[in-house]
């Protein structure tokens, strides 16, 4: 094909590099491919699949330092968080290369002595994945090798922002041995008309979306027309509840972990900062001043911790929350205004109160709001008051309340003492509006299966 797009530097404004812009034709060619090459994928040997998986891995981890480069340069993440990535991204392929050997069946007990009662998972069939901009390796992985270690083929549609590690993964996966079909990736500047292809093909069997809840709630619509399996991991407004008990120098790095990984641009990230009347003013203190120390920049730079958000709509959006939240009261400790470009210097606010846009939005950007409380019961009402159901964090000390209020917590993740819980063999995903489905260990292979039940008379 002859079409191209620019994918353009968030931290320059130039282009990166050009890819294939994929229309309804191509987006028809692969899924017919997808659909083909599942007859000879599915049947393939669990060992036969889980051998290439980890040919793919040990593919990805050579590649380290390019995919870092072309992380930062397509969508600005800073290069040491994203090579930090690719061992992200590599995991969920080693940890899905050992489950695919781990798909068992069972037998069922027969109430008549000639019958056979046998219940055999098999691959749900070929899967549309469409991926964000803010994990362009890890987002790809996780949803595509526990699809390929089930036995399905898949077709990722990248975010227009960040399609060249997409692109680059999928070539590392022929090198590794992959079949070009069993794994596609498809670039494309109208993702909706390239979407409707899949969704219209009842051959699909699978969508997996991670994205924004208004988008989530549309493509779930769009996929029950040809009744898919739908994975939907969507919006956030993480919390994260600071107890008077709390360790306040761990609790700050754990808040600060959080928060300002890669510029505060991911669905788990803490949006709101909820933290004990007795602790408030000293953690509000070293917050800000370790905050302060970030440095803002170039995100090619080793030195460099926050680059730039992703575009121009990403930056106004993150504008228009602290102007509301100062134009209502509340008080920027630290930073407040954009920085050069598309960058937005790290923001510590304080007098945050209930009616302002940053408690009810997620942000998607440095930004750090602060709320005090004092009543236990009271925090948790206010956490859980929003639709998302995410992420949601807290620290203490005291195991009685940690497992309290981590079950009254109406989330999917509970972090407890514990910025960072993502991992390969952990589920992920939310409740409420965040979504359904789960990532990750085997929950998430559970996602790509179909369970067949055989009852067989002797």
């Amino acid at each position: 094909m002859s079409a191209t797009f620019d994918v353009m530097s968030p931290a320059t404004g130039k282009p990166v590099a050009s890819v294939p812009d994929n229309g309804v034709a191509e987006a028809r060619a692969a899924a017919a491919r997808a659909v083909a090459a599942f007859a000879t994928w599915r049947r393939m040997t669990a060992y036969e699949r889980s051998a290439i998986l980890r040919a793919w891995a040990s593919a990805i981890m050579a590649d380290e330092a390019a995919l870092g480069r072309l992380m930062a340069q397509e969508m600005g993440k800073p290069i040491t968080e994203a090579r930090g990535e690719v061992k992200y991204a590599v995991s969920f392929v080693e940890w899905y290369a050992e489950e695919a050997k781990r798909v068992y069946g069972t037998t069922v007990p027969s109430q008549m002595a000639h019958k056979r009662l046998l219940v055999q998972p098999q691959p749900v069939g070929p899967v549309y994945a469409i991926t964000p901009w803010n994990f362009p390796a890890a987002m790809i992985t996780r949803k595509a090798a526990p699809a390929l270690a089930a036995g399905c083929t898949v077709v990722v549609k990248p975010a227009e922002q960040s399609p060249l590690t997409a692109v680059r993964l999928a070539e590392l996966w022929t090198a590794a041995g992959g079949p070009p079909d069993v794994f596609q990736v498809l670039p494309a500047s109208d993702p909706a008309a390239v979407s409707r292809v899949f969704f219209d093909d009842p051959a699909i069997r699978k969508l997996s979306f991670t994205g924004s809840t208004e988008i989530g709630v549309l493509l779930a619509g769009q996929a029950a027309k040809t009744m898919k399996r739908v994975s939907l991991e969507l919006g956030g407004h993480a919390p994260f509840l600071i107890f008077a008990d709390a360790d306040v120098d761990a609790a700050v790095k754990d808040v600060f972990a959080s928060k300002f990984r890669n510029a505060g641009q991911t669905c788990v990230c803490v949006n709101r900062i909820y933290v004990h009347a007795d602790v408030h003013d000293r953690f509000v203190e070293r917050f800000a001043a370790a905050a302060s120390t970030l440095r803002v920049g170039d995100p090619l730079d080793e030195a460099t911790q926050i680059g730039p958000l992703v575009d121009a709509q990403g930056l106004a959006k993150v504008r228009a929350h602290v102007e509301d939240a100062l134009g209502k009261g509340a008080r920027a400790v630290l930073g407040g205004t954009a920085g050069e470009g598309l960058t937005f210097r790290p923001t510590v606010l304080t007098s945050v109160a209930r009616g302002m846009r940053i408690l009810e939005e997620e942000t998607f950007g440095p930004v750090a709001p602060i709320v005090p409380f004092t009543d236990e019961t009271d925090v948790i009402r206010q956490a859980n008051d929003t639709p998302f159901g995410l992420a949601a964090y807290l620290w203490t000390r005291d195991l009685s309340r940690a497992f309290r209020v981590a079950e009254a917590l109406d989330y999917g993740i509970v972090g407890i003492n514990d910025g960072l819980p993502s991992t390969a063999q952990a589920p992920f995903g939310g409740v409420k509006m965040s979504g359904v489905g789960r990532e990750g260990g085997v929950w998430g292979i559970e996602e790509y299966l179909d369970v067949k039940y055989m009852s067989i008379g002797l």
